[in-house]
């Protein structure tokens, strides 16, 4: 389930209904899929593709998504650092980015023009979308594994536009690991944001 932390009001949203509700003014939308029993451990990327068509076929109609694919990020990827690196700076996007997440966790941190920076931690079943033009950056947990479902309005995919003067580097990018339990415990501030 997915957590948003809104240091700036310090404060932190787990509730479906809350979370919906909080990211509806920036044009983000947010579900939560049921995952338990639709793949298996080892599914190919065409199994999960397969599972999850009938919401996949929603959003193509819904959004003028053209396609689909699955992207598989592990700590053995090879060239990992130098493909985080090309999102984990303030950015944007010429079409919506969309992402159902499968396995593992990650952080959208965003920059909305008519709001605080925020973070969006999302995990398995959650599905979340990052308006065109939306300033925002993506880390990946400090277990580093993520597997997502992406739809595209492009064949090319997404091309980050980045930003001159960017705020990513007053936020730290790691969450729900031995940082986040500091944090809670110390004189640090909340998972995915720093002093």
């Amino acid at each position: 389930m997915a957590v948003v932390h809104i240091p700036t009001e310090n404060r932190e949203l787990t509730n479906v209904s809350e979370i919906r509700d909080f990211l509806a003014p920036f044009g983000i939308w947010y579900e939560n899929w049921e995952v338990a029993g639709r793949i298996g451990d080892q599914a190919t990327n065409e199994e999960i593709l397969s599972a999850y068509e009938p919401e996949i076929n929603r959003l193509k109609q819904q959004g003028g998504f053209v396609t689909a694919d699955v992207i598989n990020v592990h700590r053995e990827t090879p060239n990992l650092d130098a493909m985080l690196n090309k999102f984990n700076k303030e950015h944007t996007h010429s079409e919506d980015e969309v992402r159902f997440t499968v396995e593992g966790r990650g952080v959208f941190h965003i920059h909305p023009e008519n709001g605080p920076v925020f973070s969006v931690t999302v995990t398995s079943g959650d599905l979340i979308n990052v308006p065109r033009g939306t300033k925002h950056w993506f880390n990946l947990c400090d277990d580093r594994h993520i597997r997502c479902i992406r739809l595209f309005e492009d064949m090319s995919g997404w091309t980050p536009e980045y930003i001159d003067e960017a705020v990513h580097e007053q936020y730290a990018p790691l969450c729900m690991g031995p940082a986040y339990v500091a944090a809670e415990s110390g004189d640090k501030a909340p998972s995915g944001f720093s002093n």
